[in-house]
């Protein structure tokens, strides 16, 4: 079975906040924690030596913000899932959050058996956004938009709709190329031409908007 769990690391300040996940996580067959850390620092340090499959970030640590930390872990070439956890329920966090390259946003005061399987779809490549944040993220996008037409699906080819709507579905670019029997390096361009003529940044805006407009059912 231990080839199958999911690595996790949780980089937070709160000793109590991670004996409880660590608590949660250890009666569950699917997840390992394999680190706990109180600072930033020693949180790159291991992430880069444990190579987790996720990795839980507090937003806000006392003389750091964790977006940085999230842009530095990127820069070290660390490409574990991340998933920022925390307190904070403000628009501009959790839109700077994703296209700093989150891959989710989870608020602390989730019911534990939610925080499970959140964890559990964050490993296996999902995107993964507190429920009532969905709402809030969607409006400061459309806000973000307003000015401008918006995103145009209507110069996408097939293949561009097809993994818009996977994307949507929270799939990684693995797990497409791996659903549409591609390389995952043309998932990329696809990726990339799609967020061009959509004039989106993310594919977190992608998933949004595609949610919102009501364009993620798949053609029988």
């Amino acid at each position: 079975m231990s080839e199958e769990q999911a690595k996790i690391i949780i980089i937070d300040d709160h000793p109590l906040l991670r004996k409880g996940i660590k608590q949660l996580i250890e009666d569950e067959e699917d997840l390992l924690l394999v680190g706990d850390v109180g600072s930033p620092e020693e949180g790159v340090k291991i992430a880069l030596e444990l190579d987790p499959d996720l990795i839980l970030l507090d937003l806000n640590m006392p003389g750091t913000n964790g977006i940085e930390v999230l842009k530095q872990l990127r820069a070290e070439g660390v490409a574990s899932r991340i998933v920022m956890f925390t307190v904070s329920d403000h628009e501009e966090d959790v839109v700077a959050a994703l296209k700093s390259g989150a891959d989710g946003y989870l608020l602390k005061d989730m019911e534990p058996e939610d925080l499970l399987e959140e964890l559990r779809q964050a490993a296996l490549g999902k995107m993964v956004v507190s429920e009532r944040l969905t709402t809030l993220l969607a409006k400061a996008l459309r806000n973000q938009r307003s000015a401008t037409s918006g995103p145009d699906i209507a110069n996408l080819t097939a293949r561009e709709m097809q993994i818009m709507r996977l994307i949507a579905e929270g799939l990684s670019n693995k797990m497409i190329a791996r659903r549409l029997d591609v390389t995952e390096g043309t998932v990329k361009v696809h990726v990339k031409n799609l967020l061009k003529k959509m004039q989106l940044r993310s594919r977190v805006e992608v998933a949004v908007w595609a949610v919102q407009e009501g364009v993620t059912r798949h053609p029988e």
